[in-house]
């Protein structure tokens, strides 16, 4: 597990699935995820089995927020399409409870996952796309250090409108900085 002050990164369980069936199907959870059909949890139990059998540096990771001496899955975050020549990696990160939203959960964990990529997997690069409507997103992911690489134009067509996709990235020296302050 990857501990931090307010939450951990821990590794995803079978029983995990069917909270994250509801969460990828509630609307407002997957308003800003590249989701666009219902979720079953069947679908979830396939996704699973074919996770596992990827590289185990990119299996995603359940955020748990600390309540007392419980932990309270709230969401999921991971590294993915990793590229160990050129030390790069894309992240992807939500929260499903809504309750814990807008309370810096999500840059809690983007804070331990950027450690963890830079730390253990000794990447140089970590790299995100965002819809430009996510706002809450976009200034999460500034506050952790990402910046502004790029937009690509009408990429996605989300809610009957073709959106503008946001790319942003932070350099592992940009975290150390950051880390050094």
């Amino acid at each position: 597990m990857i501990y931090g002050e307010r939450v951990r990164l821990r590794a995803i369980e079978r029983e995990d699935l069917p909270l994250f069936t509801a969460w990828l199907n509630d609307p407002e959870v997957h308003a800003y995820l590249d989701l666009i059909f219902p979720f079953s949890l069947a679908e979830e139990e396939r996704w699973f089995e074919n996770m596992l059998s990827s590289p185990p540096a990119e299996h995603p990771l359940v955020i748990e927020v600390s309540e007392g001496t419980a932990w309270t899955p709230v969401g999921n975050c991971a590294l993915g399409k990793i590229d160990w020549r050129n030390r790069s990696a894309a992240v992807g990160i939500f929260i499903g409870e809504k309750r814990y939203w807008n309370k810096g959960y999500g840059g809690d964990a983007l804070r331990l996952l950027l450690r963890h990529g830079f730390e253990t997997l000794n990447l140089n690069r970590v790299y995100l796309r965002v819809y430009e409507t996510n706002l809450r997103g976009i200034r999460a992911y500034e506050k952790v250090g990402f910046v502004h690489e790029g937009r690509f134009r009408e990429a996605e067509f989300r809610g009957g409108k073709a959106l503008n996709v946001l790319y942003m990235s932070v350099l592992r020296s940009e975290w150390e900085a950051r880390q050094a302050q």
